[in-house]
C-alpha cells in the first residue's frame, strides 16, 4: 500500500477537521509564522556557526527556528538556546527539539524560548504543555494514521501543529521513515485536525506544491544551513511560499490628499514596480501642489494599532518609512520594527521642507537618528543628510558622497545619496556603504516642475524591487529609470498649479494600454461564435449529410481520404513547427505529440484504405485539389509568419471543427460498427481526440488572452480563415 493509499484509508473523524494553514493556527501563532521553519544543523552550518545562519534566515523573514543538535550535552544545548535567544531578539519564535529540561533551564536563565517540538518517543505533549504554560508553542512529529488518533485524543490546545514527513529522502535524518512525497503529505494533512508542517528533503521546487497540498509551512534544514547565502536562500523560499511572488510592501508615512506624495505616491510607486502596497498613516495633511497648510497627527497608540493589525495577518516583505511626525510616533515605529523585523526596511527621512524649514523638533530628530540602525537603506536628500550628521549641507558632489559614507558607517545601513539639491546640470545619485561608494548613477537634470513626491516614490520603488530579490545596486538602477520616465511624463497629468506630481503609470499605460485582456474562455466563446455561419454551412454540406446516413458513395469517400492524406502530411509539419517555437516545454511537448499522432495514427487509418501495404508513395499519389492547396498554403504562410500565436490559431480549427463535426456525426450514425464509415467517425469522436482538442483550445485561447490586441486580432483572422478552408475542404469532396 502506498503512502497515499495508507492515509486515504484513515477514517475521517466524526466532525470535519478544521481548515489547515494560517486559518487554523492557535492564537499563539500569527499567520504565516510556520511558512518557513528553520531546523538547525551544526555540521551543515559549518565554520560560520548556527547563530550566523539563524541571524541571516530570520533577517530574511523566517519566523520560527528549531534548535536541533543531537550530539550536544545538556549544558551546551542550554547555552545554544541562550545564544539564539539573543540573536533572534524577538524577531522570530525559538523552539527546542525534544529537550524539555533544557527549555526549562534556559527559561530560568531568562532566555526567550517559545516552545518545544517533540518526537513520538519524547516527553508527552500534555507534560510539555503543563510545564511550559498555555502561551508556549508545542509541536509534534506525526506521519502515521495512529499518530492522528493519538492527537485527537489529546485535550484541545495541547499541540499547536504537526511536523509531517519525511517528504523526500534526506541525509540529515538517515533513519527516517518511508518518504511520503507531496501526494502522501496531502492525504495525511487532509485527515489532520491540526496544521501540518512538511519536513524532510524539501527543496525550492517543493514549496509551492506542498502549500497547494495543504501545508501550513515547510521545515528545511540543508536548504538553509548548507546554503552559501542563507539570507538569499530564505528569501527565495519565502517567495516560493508566496505562490506568485508579488512583494507585499508596507508604507509607513503621512497622507497627501493631492495624491502626489506620502502614502498616495508610495502606493502608486509600489504598484508600478510590481508590488502589493499597504499603508499605515502617521499623519494627515492638508496640502496641494503649492504646499502644506495643516497637519494632524493621530495618537501614537492608534499608529501602533494599525501596525499590529497588519503584522498579525500579513507577511510584510518590505517596509518603506516616510514622514514620522514626532518622537512618540518614531518610538512606536521603532518598537514595532524591533518586534517584527521585516526583511527589508527603507527609510526616507522626511525632515526638511522644500523651503528649508525643519519639520521635526530636536527630540524627534534625535529619535530618528536612533531609528537609523533598524533600516537597510536610508534615502535622504542633501539637507536631510546634513541634519542627520549634524553638519552643514554638502557644497558639492564629492562632499555629499563623503557625508553619505559617514552616515552609513554610523548607522550600519546603506545610504542612497541624491544630488538633486546641488542645482547643477547633472543630477547624480550614488549608493554608498560604510567603506565607500558601491555604485554611481549619473544622469542629466530633467527640466520640469513635476517633482512633487519624487523622494517618496524613489524609496518606495526601491523597497519593492529589493523585496522582489533584486540586488540593491540593481534595484536602485531600475527604479531610477522608471522614475525618470515618470517625471518626464508628469506635465501630461496637468494636476495643480505648483510643483506637480510624477506620472507613476505613464510607461505602463503607454506600453500596455488600458484594455483588459480577455480570459481564455471569453476568447473561445467569441471565436466560436464568429465562425457560427461557417459551422452552419459545414453542417449543410451533402458530403457530411450522406456520410452520417451511410449513403455516401465509397469512391467519393476515398477521394476525400486521398486529399486528407496530403493535408495531414503537411499539417504534421506545421504542428512540428509550432512545437519548435512554442514558448513553454509543456506546449512544445503537446504540439510534438500531435504531430506524431497525425503521422502515425491518422495516416495509418488513411493508408489502410488508400495503400494497404502501408504508408508510402501510394498514400500520397493523388494530385492536390485546389482546396487542399489553398488550405496548406494558408498554414505554410502562418508558419512563415514566425508568430507562435498566429500559427497555433491557424492550426486550431482542424482540432475544434473536426471534433465538433465528428462527435455529432458519430451520434447521428448511432455508433453502429457496421456503418460503412465507422472507423472514420470513431476516430474523430474518440474521447482522446476530444481531450486533445480541449487542450489545444486552452493553449491557443490562453495565449490569445496574454498577447496585445493587435496580435490577438491577427490570431482571430488566422483562425477564421482556417475555418473557412475547413468548409471549402469538405465542400470539395461533394458526391
Amino acid at each position: 500500500m502506498t503512502a497515499v493509499d495508507l492515509f486515504a484509508a484513515v477514517p475521517a473523524p466524526e466532525t470535519a477537521p478544521p481548515e489547515r494553514g494560517g486559518d487554523a493556527l492557535a492564537s499563539r501563532l500569527r499567520a504565516d509564522d510556520l511558512a518557513l521553519y528553520l531546523v538547525t544543523d551544526p555540521v551543515l552550518s559549518g565554520e560560520r556557526g548556527v547563530a550566523a545562519v539563524v541571524d541571516a534566515a530570520v533577517t530574511a523573514g523566517v519566523r520560527i527556528v528549531q534548535l536541533r543538535d543531537k550530539e550536544a550535552d545538556h549544558a551546551s544545548f542550554v547555552a545554544q538556546l541562550e545564544v539564539l535567544s539573543r540573536v533572534i531578539d524577538g524577531r522570530a519564535l525559538l523552539v527546542a527539539d525534544d529537550r524539555l529540561d533544557a527549555v526549562l533551564e534556559a527559561r530560568r536563565r531568562r532566555a526567550r524560548v517559545d516552545g518545544i517540538h517533540l518526537g513520538q518517543s519524547d516527553a508527552s505533549p500534555t507534560a510539555a504543555r503543563s510545564l511550559l504554560g498555555p502561551e508556549a508553542i508545542v509541536g509534534l512529529t506525526a506521519n502515521r494514521p495512529e499518530h492522528l488518533d493519538a492527537v485527537r485524543a489529546l485535550p484541545p490546545g495541547t499541540v499547536d501543529y504537526l511536523g509531517v514527513g519525511v517528504i523526500r529522502p534526506t541525509s540529515t535524518k538517515p533513519d527516517h521513515p518511508e518518504p511520503l512525497g507531496v501526494a502522501g503529505f496531502a492525504a495525511f494533512a487532509a485527515q489532520s485536525p491540526l496544521p501540518c508542517v512538511a519536513i524532510g528533503g524539501i527543496g525550492y521546487d517543493d514549496v509551492a506544491p506542498l502549500r497547494a497540498a495543504g501545508a501550513a509551512g515547510v521545515a528545511v534544514v540543508s536548504a538553509l544551513c548548507a546554503a552559501p547565502d542563507p539570507q538569499g536562500a530564505a528569501r527565495g523560499l519565502l517567495r516560493a511560499w508566496g505562490a506568485g511572488g508579488v512583494p507585499r510592501v508596507l508604507s509607513i508615512a503621512g497622507s497627501d490628499p493631492s495624491g502626489g506624495a506620502g502614502i498616495q505616491a508610495d502606493l502608486k510607486a509600489i504598484a508600478a514596480n510590481g508590488g502589493y502596497g499597504m499603508a499605515v498613516i502617521t499623519a494627515l495633511t492638508a496640502q496641494n501642489t503649492r504646499g502644506v497648510s495643516a497637519v494632524h497627527v493621530p495618537p501614537a497608540e492608534f499608529l501602533r494599532a494599525q501596525l499590529d493589525a497588519i503584522g498579525e495577518d500579513v507577511r510584510v516583505d518590505a517596509v518603506k518609512i516616510g514622514m514620522l511626525a514626532g518622537s512618540a510616533v518614531i518610538a512606536e515605529v521603532a518598537s514595532w520594527l524591533r518586534s517584527h523585523r521585516p526583511p527589508t526596511v527603507v527609510l526616507d527621512p522626511v525632515m526638511v521642507a522644500t523651503s528649508g524649514h525643519r519639520l521635526l523638533d530636536d527630540d524627534a530628530e534625535q529619535a530618528l537618528r536612533e531609528l537609523l540602525p533598524l533600516a537597510d537603506l536610508i534615502t535622504p536628500n542633501l539637507p536631510e543628510l546634513a541634519v542627520l550628521l549634524g553638519e552643514p549641507p554638502a557644497a558639492d558632489w564629492a562632499a555629499a558622497r563623503g557625508q553619505a559614507q559617514r552616515l552609513a558607517a554610523a548607522s550600519g545601513a546603506l545610504v542612497l545619496v541624491k544630488g538633486g539639491h546641488l542645482g547643477t546640470a547633472e543630477a547624480p545619485d550614488a549608493l554608498v556603504g560604510p567603506r565607500g561608494t558601491l555604485r554611481d548613477y549619473p544622469g542629466p537634470r530633467l527640466r520640469t516642475t513635476s517633482t512633487h513626491g519624487t523622494g517618496c516614490s524613489l524609496s518606495a520603488g526601491v523597497a519593492t524591487r529589493r523585496a522582489a530579490d533584486h540586488e540593491w545596486r540593481d534595484a536602485v538602477a531600475e527604479v531610477r529609470e522608471w522614475l525618470r520616465e515618470s517625471i518626464a511624463a508628469g506635465t501630461e497629468l496637468q494636476v495643480g498649479s505648483g510643483h506637480g506630481p510624477v506620472s507613476h503609470f505613464s510607461g505602463l499605460w503607454r506600453r500596455g494600454g488600458l484594455t483588459t485582456a480577455p480570459a481564455a474562455d471569453a476568447v473561445a466563446a467569441e471565436w466560436w461564435e464568429t465562425i457560427a455561419p461557417i459551422r452552419r454551412a459545414i453542417d449543410e454540406l451533402p458530403f457530411l449529410r450522406r456520410m452520417a446516413d451511410g449513403t455516401l458513395p465509397v469512391p467519393t469517400f476515398l477521394g476525400y481520404l486521398a486529399q486528407d492524406a496530403l493535408y495531414l502530411r503537411e499539417y504534421a509539419r506545421t504542428l512540428a513547427e509550432a512545437a519548435r517555437i512554442a514558448p513553454t516545454p509543456q506546449e512544445q511537448a503537446f504540439w510534438a505529440r500531435c504531430a506524431e499522432q497525425s503521422v502515425i495514427a491518422e495516416l495509418q487509418l488513411h493508408a489502410s484504405l488508400l495503400s494497404p501495404e502501408g504508408i508510402g508513395a501510394a498514400t500520397f499519389d493523388a494530385p492536390a485539389a485546389p482546396a487542399t492547396v489553398a488550405y496548406l498554403d494558408h498554414l505554410r504562410g502562418a508558419a512563415f509568419d514566425g508568430d507562435y500565436g498566429v500559427l497555433v490559431a491557424a492550426l486550431l480549427p482542424c482540432f475544434w471543427i473536426y471534433a465538433d463535426v465528428g462527435t455529432r456525426l458519430h451520434a447521428e450514425a448511432g455508433g453502429d460498427p457496421s456503418h460503412p464509415f465507422a472507423a472514420w467517425l470513431d476516430e474523430y469522436a474518440d474521447p482522446r481526440f476530444a481531450e486533445a482538442t480541449a487542450q489545444a483550445i486552452d493553449i491557443v485561447t490562453g495565449h490569445a488572452g496574454r498577447v496585445d490586441a493587435a496580435t490577438r486580432d491577427r490570431m482571430r483572422v488566422a483562425f477564421v480563415r482556417s475555418s473557412e478552408h475547413e468548409r471549402a475542404f469538405f465542400a470539395a469532396a461533394a458526391p
